[in-house]
């Protein structure tokens, strides 16, 4: 994975970046991490400058975020609703009062919600798709992801362009960061998951 990226942006500099962090968006499994770190890296025997690489690196961000966007606007709340009545949603035991409740509380904490997830592992891609299901505004939607965009990216692009000879320590430190955040996550949801089936139980 990490001579891919290097190879890429190697070869094709600041479209090359741009390409892998719009992979990267579509594709979370895609760790952005060593992307905008190694493009840090490339900015001290290269070219490139480290705002290239964070105006690349954050165009690649918004392209991802908006196709991801319009996904879940195909997927929207009345498509959902139709899907959770038929036998699907009675196998998932997934009502259609549930798909309102969730799409309210987006549409009452989504704004932030889509700034601040843009610093998670994973879920930083993954929350432009219920944006699109609440047809959140798009023009704020691009505001909001521009702006947590564009932190991660430079925070990540100048942690590699500092780090000089330690970027494998530096490396090292963000991979096990973004795998117990991941872990916290998934943990997480498994709480959610439980409480959320054990309340149902007891209204039944």
């Amino acid at each position: 994975m990490e001579n891919f990226i290097i190879e890429v942006m190697n070869s094709y500099g600041y479209l090359g970046i741009c390409l892998l962090i719009l992979i990267e968006n579509l594709f979370p499994p895609i760790p952005s991490e060593l992307i905008l770190t190694f493009g840090g890296f490339l900015t001290i025997d290269s070219n490139m400058t480290i705002i290239g690489v964070i105006i690349a690196a954050t165009i690649g961000s918004l392209l991802g975020a908006i196709a991801l966007y319009y996904i879940g606007k195909i997927l929207n709340k009345e498509r959902l609703i139709k899907i959770v009545k038929s036998k699907y949603g009675k196998l998932l035991r997934v009502k259609p009062k549930d798909i309102e409740s969730a799409d309210e509380w987006f549409n009452s904490r989504g704004n932030k919600t889509v700034f601040y997830c843009r610093f998670i592992p994973v879920v930083r891609s993954l929350i432009s798709i219920p944006a699109g299901m609440s047809e959140m505004p798009l023009i704020k939607f691009i505001i909001y992801t521009l702006g947590g965009s564009l932190i991660w990216n430079t925070v990540l692009v100048c942690i590699g362009a500092f780090a000089g000879d330690k970027k494998d320590y530096i490396l090292n430190i963000i991979d096990n960061a973004s795998n117990v955040i991941l872990l916290l996550i998934i943990f997480g949801i498994i709480i959610f998951i439980y409480r959320f089936y054990k309340k149902k139980k007891t209204n039944f």
